[in-house]
């Protein structure tokens, strides 16, 4: 959900208790507020950065639930630390029970004095990435012995940051204060109201009021008694949201329109709306002549209209770029723009580090006019804030995207989805439809309906199956064989799209029966032979596919969307996947001449309707469906759109916009 926000500033005056409705008193919350905006109360948990840790293989047990106790006694002195951050850090990690090699993670993610603060604080060992709490608890008990207690209040601390960094995982840049105690009660948090009042004092999270207005009442009449939802966030994505809020307050600021300007800048954007080639095209050149920032929303076919925005705008002379989210959404954003593709189809990451575009200039901004940003929601809160910081003053920038597509899997938020619901910038949504049989099949999934389509070129086949192993089956024989044979599409250009990585019909047991008949081999490196087709994880969420090249000394060799990628050794378990098979949310903002989905029984309960509107459109000629969920998937369709994240963007927005 999309949530107001003002910081607590004395309109809160009750915190939420058991039943969700406000029932003791905020002015400790007030204060915590206070002092954070005064900038002091700095927590030490809420200053931890995500560390890298490998799991327990062998987890010791959770420490049981006991009846509230008084505070723990003042934590005995421990044994002397010797030798270097790492190796203090290993021997605390040993003598908990904890893997030694998940010390370089601790001081990555503590800083130097690991070692001391996981002694004084085992519970701190939830900042490692992939640590679960029941790890975390018997650490903790190896540690404290009988001092070890659910309601320990420092277990409590860092649950309230693990589970918000969780939430950050799923999307979520705050939670409710409702639904954080909720999470802390399941943890065995006796007192989980204390535990959060404590996280706000200690300013290790921050705290943000929605006051709801009275149904009936004037507007701003009763202000005083209306009731508040509390949020509680991170700073860290609390403060990307407040960020990207002011940096599009910035442009909006610092633009002048062109109907503002003398007659000849007009006459030329009118000039080039009128020789666009769509209504929707002329419509987005007009709507970008008259405002610093406009969206844009469209399926595939709509991305055509950005493109002919820059080509518009480049002709005038401006220095004009468009950024797609991948190197196969570049590919295709270049055949819409031509010969000047080169140079003005970038992706996101080549703008901003330099690589592709058009440069920086002495300011250090993007040294551009317009920027036209497809794939618009692939960015969350952090990527879109560094994004729009980057743009100089007086540019006009585009952020456009198709809104039915899954979300960033990269970081939290939705961006793109809040400043189009905020209304605070004109808004395009294309009218051009995506063509064929699969193009007609997509849109209808789109606004919930789940049609069948005519489709006398085989565009779309749908393969009924009655468990995974059929489905397993049938997914090597449409790869290998039908498609190539039937569609004229090599299993090279077909790409297997399943609903996650486990279960029978998962990315893995698929992957490993489609080497095994496309490129068959011992993977004597580290699973992978030369020519196997795999997906890098470069950074967590960005999943790139590649083609394994070799081995080396220093790691695999993998071609990459065309670049050289050397894969370190230690990384390569962990970085690197068969890629024959991804999910949904891997394959997004790409697209392939032959796509073959795989529906298997047991995926209907975990489908939405952004998962099938993502998956069925990734064909760009051919689309096989393999069907196990029968009846399922109109109803998904239909009624099971993606989850609402907690975000704040939406209100920072509005607030904003009217001078709040």
């Amino acid at each position: 959900m999309s949530t107001d926000r003002t910081a607590d500033e004395g309109g809160a005056r009750q915190a939420p208790g058991s039943n969700g409705q406000p029932s003791v008193e905020l002015s400790r919350l007030a204060e915590a507020v206070r002092k954070i905006e005064r900038g002091g109360g700095r927590g030490a948990a809420g200053e931890q950065p995500q560390g890298t840790a490998a799991q327990w293989s062998a987890p010791t047990p959770a420490a049981a639930p006991a009846e509230p106790v008084a505070p723990p006694p003042t934590q005995t002195r421990g044994p002397e630390l010797s030798g270097e951050p790492v190796e203090a850090a290993r021997q605390v990690l040993a003598a908990g029970g904890a893997p030694p090699a998940l010390a370089e993670a601790a001081v990555d993610a503590l800083g130097e004095r690991a070692g001391e603060r996981l002694h004084e604080d085992p519970w701190l060992v939830l900042s490692l990435a992939g640590v679960r709490v029941d790890q975390a608890d018997g650490f903790a008990r190896a540690l404290l012995g009988a001092a070890c207690r659910p309601d320990d209040e420092r277990r409590g601390r860092a649950l309230v940051t693990w589970l918000l960094e969780r939430a950050a995982d799923a999307g979520h840049t705050a939670l409710e204060w409702p639904v954080l105690r909720a999470a802390l009660e399941k943890q065995s948090v006796s007192d989980a109201d204390a535990a959060l009042r404590t996280a706000v004092e200690n300013g290790q999270v921050m705290v943000f009021h929605d006051a709801q207005e009275t149904p009936g009442a004037a507007p701003g009449a009763g202000d005083d008694e209306a009731p508040v939802t509390l949020l509680l966030g991170l700073d860290r994505y609390s403060l990307a949201e407040e960020s990207l809020a002011d940096g599009l307050g910035r442009l909006l600021n610092t633009f002048e329109a062109a109907e503002g300007a003398e007659g000849a800048e007009a006459e030329a954007w009118e000039a080039a709306a009128s020789a666009a080639p769509s209504p929707s095209a002329a419509e987005l050149v007009r709507a970008v002549a008259g405002s610093a920032l406009v969206t844009h929303s469209g399926g595939e076919a709509a991305r055509a209209e950005p493109a002919a925005l820059v080509a518009a705008a480049r002709a005038a002379g401006l220095r004009a770029v468009a950024a797609a989210h991948t190197e196969d959404g570049r590919r295709r954003l270049g055949q819409h723009l031509g010969e000047d593709a080169a140079e003005s189809a970038v992706t996101v990451d080549g703008l901003l580090s330099g690589a592709q575009g058009p440069g920086r200039s002495e300011d250090g901004t993007l040294a551009l006019d317009v920027l036209a940003v497809l794939d618009a929601p692939q960015l969350d809160v952090e990527s879109a804030a560094t994004l729009v910081e980057s743009v100089p003053d007086g540019a006009r920038l585009v952020l456009s995207g198709d809104p039915g597509v899954l979300w960033s899997a990269s970081g939290p938020g939705r961006a793109f989805a809040d400043l189009v619901a905020a209304k605070v910038c004109p808004h395009v949504a294309s009218r051009t439809p995506d063509p064929g049989p699969i193009g007609e099949l997509v849109s209808g999934i789109g606004v919930g309906e789940l049609t069948q389509v005519e489709a006398p070129g085989r565009e779309v086949v749908i393969v009924p199956v009655h468990d995974a192993g059929e489905a397993v089956h049938r997914t090597v024989q449409l790869v290998a064989d039908s498609i190539p044979r039937a569609i004229g599409v090599p299993a090279a250009q077909t790409q297997v799209i399943t609903a996650g990585h486990g279960g029978a019909a998962g990315t893995r047991s698929l992957n490993a029966v489609l080497k095994e008949r496309l490129n068959p081999g011992p993977g004597r490196f580290a699973g992978f032979d030369p020519g196997d087709r795999v997906v890098y994880e470069a950074a967590a969420g960005r999943a790139v596919p590649g083609v394994v090249v070799s081995a080396e000394a220093g790691g695999l060799r993998l071609e990459c969307e065309g670049a050289a990628v050397l894969v370190p050794r230690d990384r390569v378990a962990t970085a690197v996947r068969h890629g024959w098979a991804v999910t949904a949310q891997q394959a997004v903002g790409r697209r392939w001449r032959a796509v073959v989905v795989v529906l298997p029984g047991d995926a209907a309960a975990g489908l939405t309707r952004s998962w099938v509107y993502t998956a069925f459109g990734r064909g760009e000629r051919h689309l096989s469906v393999v069907h196990g969920v029968e009846q399922a998937l109109p109803g998904v369709v239909a009624e099971v759109p993606a989850k609402e994240r907690t975000t704040r963007l939406r209100t920072i927005l509005r607030d904003q916009a009217e001078g709040i």
